[in-house]
């Protein structure tokens, strides 16, 4: 099958591997940059527990100050993975869904244990820090990154995209998908999807794209990507 990726390449080259070894043809094409951010805590000792929401959040947070014996609430695997490798040791950790990732702070850290921090994006779906200060918490987000669209493509990628349509394609945000449908329509291949199977990472974000006439579309979980593959 012909598998099109859409994340920035350092979010997508295990799995670009891992298809080409299945024997796929995998094309790139990102649709966003990701962009590190200035950012100030006053004091880091204060917060008895942290909260991920994406891998990037982890990347660009200095880690060096804080203690890795602190309580982590990731969302998913990926952020997990990240949180890991940066020397974290307790990890709670949702199934990719920021629903599930508060009804799990709420079941495992009461609002009385003290200050939570929220690292995330710019951009963020859910507005999980006023959300469980609505239910006694105490919050302070910072941002440490921004995702930025990506205004041009390479025009013989873009030849090459007409003359083989991909089966399927992989999109991870809502704001992934406003700036693919962007691009597509400004590049008129907007009408060449109906035999390509669409992959999202949520309903939310599928619904950026329901103009666009697909095979099928398909709501799934960062790490469900090859698992995909069986069902089409």
């Amino acid at each position: 099958m012909h598998i099109l990726l859409t994340r920035p390449i350092e979010d997508c080259k295990d799995l670009i591997i891992k298809f080409k070894n299945l024997g796929h043809v995998v094309s790139h094409m990102p649709v966003i940059k990701i962009e590190k951010l200035n950012y100030e805590i006053k004091k880091v000792s204060e917060f008895k527990a942290i909260i991920f929401t994406s891998a990037n959040a982890i990347k660009y947070f200095d880690t060096k100050l804080i203690d890795k014996k602190i309580l982590i609430f990731c969302v998913g695997e990926a952020t997990e993975r990240k949180v890991r490798s940066s020397g974290f040791q307790n990890i709670i950790s949702a199934e990719g869904n920021v629903n599930n990732l508060k009804e799990l702070i709420i079941q495992n850290f009461e609002p009385s244990s003290g200050k939570m921090l929220y690292v995330s994006g710019e951009t963020i779906s859910n507005e999980l820090d006023k959300d469980l200060s609505s239910h006694g918490y105490t919050v302070e987000r910072i941002i440490t990154y921004s995702a930025q669209f990506i205004e041009n493509l390479d025009e013989n990628f873009i030849q090459s995209l007409k003359k083989n349509i991909p089966d399927i394609v992989y999109i991870y945000s809502a704001n992934s998908a406003a700036n693919f449908l962007r691009l597509i329509k400004n590049y008129d291949i907007g009408n060449l999807w109906m035999n390509t199977n669409l992959m999202c990472i949520s309903e939310k974000t599928s619904s950026v794209l329901n103009e666009i006439k697909w095979k099928k579309i398909f709501i799934f979980r960062p790490g469900e990507e090859e698992f995909l593959l069986y069902k089409i």
